[in-house]
């Protein structure tokens, strides 16, 4: 991802992706063969939109070992989306999906975690193409904020 950034891929390799045939989709973009989603099915319908959209170089469910501290205990985002824009790959987002993006119909603790995770990520933007925490339900949520 340029000169000065990266992304470790091995931190994919240390524990195995597990699912039931039920609730996975096979995916190419990402960085694995399958994406498990949630019961709700809206996590399978954003794979399925990631893997349509040409600007999505690559993308991951993030797995349950990827935890964010945050002072109400850790957080676990959904998605880490790479982006190409302009012919740069230049955007890398972590992305929560939710049915609503209303924070009155999330849990109370679930959303003031949403927003510890925001503050976290906005307090590592050292540069222009830092990480994005946004909350999104579709990829076109994720698209809009490409010049945020």
């Amino acid at each position: 991802m340029g000169d000065e950034e990266y992304y470790a891929q091995e931190l994919f390799e240390k524990e195995e992706l597990t699912g039931y045939l039920k609730n996975m989709v096979e995916v190419k973009r990402s960085v694995h063969e399958y994406v498990v989603y949630d019961s709700a099915g809206i996590e399978k319908s954003f794979a399925e939109d990631l893997e349509k959209n040409e600007a999505v170089k690559v993308y991951a469910k993030l797995p349950g070992w990827f935890k964010v501290p945050t002072p109400l205990g850790t957080y676990n985002p959904d998605w880490a989306v790479l982006i190409e824009q302009n012919g740069e790959e230049r955007l890398y987002f972590v992305v929560e999906t939710k049915g609503s993006l209303l924070s009155s119909d999330l849990r109370q603790k679930e959303s003031a975690k949403i927003e510890c995770g925001k503050k976290h990520f906005k307090a590592l933007e050292s540069q222009e193409h830092s990480a994005k925490f946004i909350v999104a339900r579709t990829v076109q949520d994720v698209m809009s904020h490409l010049h945020d």
